[in-house]
């Protein structure tokens, strides 16, 4: 993406064309020193890219904050609250100690606990970062291609189901696409500019996405790569080609230096033994379109149809382009395939792909545009976008789309009677259901446990003949592989209730 090729790309702008959606108007805020009160009324009033996009933000900030409260925390949002109730120096230590995600997120939680546990506050965070997500992909897009393939891309963004689901989980899926999204950008304008603020910049935000999550690393190497590969000729030429890049690397290393000890002893422990859960191999890729495309089979081939017409496009309009957006996606998918067989993996991992995919999905407009010239394509691609996330969303706010402990934990009160045992498998679902259930309140005896030697163990204690309530959800397969529990409680126990993927038994 270099100077010449920039200009040549010029001429794929919409500026001046029918797609144009600002006809002849031109907005006077070009840099901050332009910014007042009057050149801001001007822009709200005249741009309908500013409009639009503002618009988009609104629509955005409903759909992430509707029912933010709505679904129970499951396993990994009360692990959220577990480690964010630590000191800050008690969070670090957690991660240093064998807890496999960064602390930043953990931080941010820890404040928030301020005002209070809720479930709104919990997640609050994370839906508000996946608001200002969206300005962040339309700026991306402009930056890499055209103001109409940010406003679609950040259209998509807007209604994505996959995006609105982790944007109302307290993780830190949000938090590292937020980061990666600012790095990009700033990327972007690096490339262009080759300004060491830029470059700066990208390694700062570049270096905050890791300290979110881990798996922020694989995008971020991966624009590296692309960014070696693009200044290959210049550095072959001149090693202080490299400089920029360098900047950029040691910005990253120097701020993530103490958390790339760390990553490197955890990966040694994660990958101690095989995964015994997540998806492997080129399955990874299926599923992460899937998703990606708002978990619809029919949606993923129309919206896959339109990621390659806009990589050939990318290509067309400009080679680095195209280059661009395969390297990203295949470097990605690559990584994760290979990791997928040491520890286990899940497209949410992969979040930060999004972009990608919305990105090349976008500039798909730009043939039709071609054949049309009417500023109509805009507006069709987007409700395009929103229609084929339309379904999805609507069974999405119809009903829970996680756990439901807070009814489970109200069944299991009404069930119960003083005295009796309720055990929990596996043992750590116990982070769930206490935040709900309370067996103090209830009287009775709370047990974690994992295997059929250890339900054993409790019926032999069992002296008062107390019923016995196991709680138990789908995680046991992970926890014991081996299936003893489950032809455990196939043997001695009797299903008493169901509710997604958690099962009440009784004692016989």
């Amino acid at each position: 993406m270099g100077k010449k090729r920039e200009e040549r790309a010029k001429g794929h702008s919409p500026a001046g064309s029918g797609c144009n959606l600002d006809g002849g108007y031109t907005s006077p805020i070009k840099s901050f020193r332009d910014i007042s009160a009057e050149t801001i009324r001007d822009t709200l009033l005249s741009s309908r890219y500013v409009q639009l996009l503002l618009t988009l933000t609104l629509t955005g900030l409903l759909l992430r904050f509707y029912n933010l409260g709505y679904n129970s925390l499951w396993l990994d949002e009360a692990s959220t609250l577990t480690f964010a109730s630590m000191s800050l120096p008690g969070i670090w230590e957690a991660t240093t100690g064998g807890e496999f995600n960064p602390p930043l997120f953990y931080w941010t939680e820890h404040i928030m606990l301020l005002f209070g546990n809720s479930e709104v506050i919990l997640r609050f965070v994370p839906a508000l970062l996946g608001v200002l997500t969206i300005p962040l992909v339309y700026v991306i897009g402009k930056e890499f291609y055209d103001r109409n393939v940010g406003l679609i891309a950040a259209a998509a963004v807007t209604v994505s189901p996959f995006l609105i689901f982790y944007s109302q989980e307290a993780r830190a899926y949000t938090m590292m696409m937020f980061f990666v999204a600012v790095a990009m950008i700033f990327f972007l304008l690096a490339m262009k500019s080759d300004d060491l603020k830029h470059w700066g910049l990208f390694g700062l935000f570049s270096a905050l996405a890791f300290w979110s999550h881990f798996y922020g690393f694989v995008l971020i190497a991966s624009l590296v790569l692309y960014a070696l590969y693009a200044k290959a000729g210049k550095i072959q030429k001149d090693l202080r080609n490299l400089l920029p890049v360098a900047v950029a690397v040691g910005v990253f290393s120097l701020i993530c230096l103490p958390l790339i000890i760390v990553t490197i002893q955890l990966y040694f422990i994660r990958t101690a033994g095989a995964p015994t859960y997540g998806i492997q191999g080129f399955d990874l890729i299926i599923e992460t379109f899937r998703q990606m495309s708002g978990f619809s089979d029919i949606a993923m081939v129309l919206m896959l149809a339109l990621f390659i017409v806009g990589i050939v496009q990318a290509f067309m309009t400009d080679r680095d382009k195209g280059v661009f957006l395969v390297s990203l996606t295949v470097l990605t998918f690559a990584i994760s395939i290979i990791l997928s067989y040491r520890i286990p993996m899940q497209p949410r991992y992969l979040i930060f792909l999004t972009i990608i995919y919305f990105i090349a999905i976008a500039i798909a407009y730009k043939p039709v545009c071609s054949l049309l010239s009417n500023r109509g394509v805009i507006y069709g691609f987007m409700a395009l976008l929103i229609l084929l996330s339309a379904p999805t969303l609507a069974g999405y706010y119809a009903g829970y789309s996680k756990e439901d402990w807070r009814g489970v934990s109200t069944s299991l009160g009404e069930m119960t009677n003083e005295g009796d045992f309720v055990v929990v498998m596996p043992g750590y679902i116990l982070q769930p259901l206490n935040y709900y259930y309370s067996n103090t309140t209830d009287k009775t005896i709370l047990f974690g446990l994992y295997t059929a030697d250890q339900l054993d163990a409790l019926s032999i204690r069992n002296t008062q003949n107390a019923t016995v309530w196991y709680v138990v959800t789908g995680d046991i397969m992970s926890a014991d592989p081996s299936g003893g529990a489950v032809g455990w409680l196939k043997e001695f126990t009797t299903p008493r209730m169901q509710s997604n993927n958690i099962v009440i038994f009784s004692s016989r």
